[in-house]
């Protein structure tokens, strides 16, 4: 009788999918869930390097208290009731994020590594593993962030230049046409005195909006009505001066419909990106997914050093308004299905198919 039960308790344990990040010692797993063994009368994280206990003698716990309240103790190897080492160095990142975001200029890469208790180079690297931007593309974000804001909020330029934490109006002029793309006059006048020049082709898929400032393309849009995606575009900055059918812009989209028909070709154009720090991670991780692949959602996640932010990923994907070239159609659901894509399912299943060709 004992044996039997033995074995459907090892059955029970085997068919769990945390069974699966135990025996990988995944460290993804770490904090979701804990385990303890019976044999032994200790708990440890999925990831400990202790060798894989029997199943049968295994039981999982959402919490460390609820180990220690089975009457488990801690392993003494992967200390699970401690921060864990990964844990730790990702603190010491988000004390320099916080930093950052409250400073007017940024400080030195020296005293930003000097605060996290790391050497230049090794803080370089690491600010760079869990954020996916350097410290510099970081504090260029926040800047950009504060800016937008004041302006939205703010009655005035000057009364933004405050709001925004600069201490002088030569320093907010100094970085606002860098981060806007146009003057802080004309961007909270909802782009006026600006000129966005864009051009509409067809394609296989439909029709194809390209448009383009002076700092580089800032939208390709997909769907079905000419007009709607003119629109879309106005609504971007409704008081801009939009350019149609300059012959040079005509050369932009036909090089936009060359990549959906043959994406092998590549996309070598420079791009006017702008969105938040988080949203800016999240494409730039979509930039380097090959061509003809894919990645799930909670991949992308966890290549941004946010496994759990699964969901903001999926919104930053549907915020993107640079089609192919950012290519969020190579983001899948967990099991292999397509999910919404801004210009549609059909598209992102096309586009999926002719990378895969090529």
């Amino acid at each position: 009788m004992m044996k039997k039960r033995s074995s459907n308790r090892a059955e029970l344990v085997l068919q769990d999918p945390r069974w699966g990040s135990l025996v990988r010692r995944d460290r993804n797993a770490d904090g979701k869930f804990f385990y303890s063994v019976a044999s032994t009368g200790i708990y440890c994280r999925p990831s400990c390097g202790a060798r894989s206990p029997r199943p049968e003698n295994v039981q999982f716990y959402a919490r460390i208290e609820d180990a220690e309240a089975a009457g488990y103790r801690a392993c003494k190897r992967c200390k699970p009731n401690e921060l864990h080492p990964a844990s730790e160095v990702a603190a010491r990142i988000a004390k320099v994020c916080r930093l950052i975001e409250r400073l007017e200029s940024t400080p030195s890469l020296q005293s930003l590594a000097k605060l996290a208790g790391m050497s230049r180079f090794h803080f370089h690297r690491t600010f760079k593993s869990i954020t996916g931007i350097t410290p510099a593309e970081y504090a260029s974000a926040q800047r950009a962030a504060r800016v937008r804001e004041s302006l939205e909020r703010s009655k005035t330029v000057t009364d933004a230049i405050y709001d925004a934490g600069f201490n002088s109006s030569s320093r907010f002029y100094e970085g606002a046409n860098g981060v806007l793309g146009m003057t802080a006059t004309e961007y909270r006048a909802g782009g006026a005195n600006s000129e966005i020049y864009f051009a509409v082709g067809e394609c296989s898929m439909g029709i194809i909006l390209a448009a383009q400032t002076e700092r580089g393309v800032c939208a390709i849009l997909m769907g079905d009505d000419a007009e709607q995606l003119v629109r879309d575009l106005q609504d971007r900055f409704p008081n801009a001066k939009l350019v149609g059918d300059a012959p040079a812009y005509q050369d932009l989209v036909a090089k936009v419909v060359g990549l959906v028909e043959n994406p092998k070709t590549g996309f070598d154009l420079p791009l006017d990106i702008q969105g938040t720090a988080f949203q800016k991670r999240v494409w730039k991780a979509l930039q380097q997914i090959p061509p003809g692949t894919t990645a799930t959602y909670t991949e992308v996640a966890g290549r941004i050093g946010m496994p759990r932010a699964v969901r903001a990923v999926a919104q930053a994907c549907g915020a993107n308004s640079l089609a192919i070239a950012i290519p969020c159609h190579r983001v899948i659901r967990n099991d292999g299905s397509l999910s919404g894509y801004r210009w549609g399912v059909e598209r992102k299943r096309t586009l999926l198919h002719k990378e895969k060709q090529a």
